[in-house]
């Protein structure tokens, strides 16, 4: 940086000198002039400085900005940096939002399948429910109805059975006939004697039940013919006249020990 004054650029625009023979008079004619080179070298001196301190404080106004612009984009860039970041939380959280309410909402068409389900089973149960209630009390008006002819039957087998037992007695007799227990409440055993012409102690015995509405015979020896058996008792069965039962059984017994 220059800190004086430069005469030749300060003679540049002056005219041309006359010739040294005429020079002293032109020098006598022309005014003096003090260029005064220590205030200006002061001058420049000072503009210098300003010039200086002018730059300097423009380097640090820069330095000063270019550090903050630096700071700035450092803080944009965190401040990116985090919004990326909550932005990725965001999105965690909404896909496990969105997960939850998938997973909900699989729950829910579960539980409404569940809940169709169980209100289908229950109808179904109610209705057989209702279902069994009307066969419960079918069935129990057919048991009462039944106790009902049970008893009409046990009360004309009883009025039977008043009229039988004279007449009863008198076959036991004739018959060769004794009576015993058949190891059931209902059951009835017959023993028969002199049924064999060869063997007259020989006996020949079955077991009437007669807890039913109708007699039925369920065991026999000697071993008789089915179907001559059951027209005895359908015999029997439409007369209810025992009498009739010993007297067929009787014959039939004399008939297979013939055989």
């Amino acid at each position: 940086m220059a800190s004086a004054f430069d005469p030749p650029l300060s003679t540049t625009s002056r005219p041309p000198l006359p010739p040294p023979n005429s020079a002293a008079n032109l020098a006598d004619s022309l005014p003096q002039i003090n260029f005064d080179f220590d205030s200006l070298r002061d001058r420049m001196t000072k503009f210098t400085l300003k010039f200086d301190a002018f730059i300097e404080s423009g380097r640090k106004r820069v330095l000063s900005e270019r550090n903050q612009f630096r700071l700035n984009v450092a803080e944009l860039q965190e401040d990116q940096r985090m919004k990326k970041k909550d932005i990725e939380i965001l999105q965690l959280k909404t896909s496990s939002y969105q997960q939850t309410l998938a997973k909900e909402a699989a729950e829910t068409r579960e539980m409404q399948q569940a809940i169709t389900s169980l209100t289908t089973q229950r109808d179904r149960q109610l209705a057989q429910r209702d279902n069994l209630k009307q066969q419960i009390e079918a069935t129990q008006k057919e048991i009462e109805e039944k106790h009902q002819k049970q008893r009409e039957h046990q009360k004309k087998l009883e009025a039977q059975a008043r009229y039988n037992v004279p007449e009863l007695d008198f076959w036991v007799t004739n018959l060769c006939l004794r009576i015993e227990g058949a190891g059931k409440e209902d059951r009835l055993k017959f023993v028969y004697t002199h049924v064999d012409e060869k063997d007259w102690e020989r006996e020949a015995w079955f077991e009437l039940a007669m807890g039913g509405r109708e007699y039925d015979v369920k065991h026999c020896r000697p071993k008789l013919e089915k179907e001559k058996v059951e027209r005895v008792l359908d015999r029997v069965n439409e007369t209810r006249e025992l009498v009739g039962l010993l007297k067929g059984m009787r014959e039939l017994f004399v008939e297979a020990m013939k055989s």
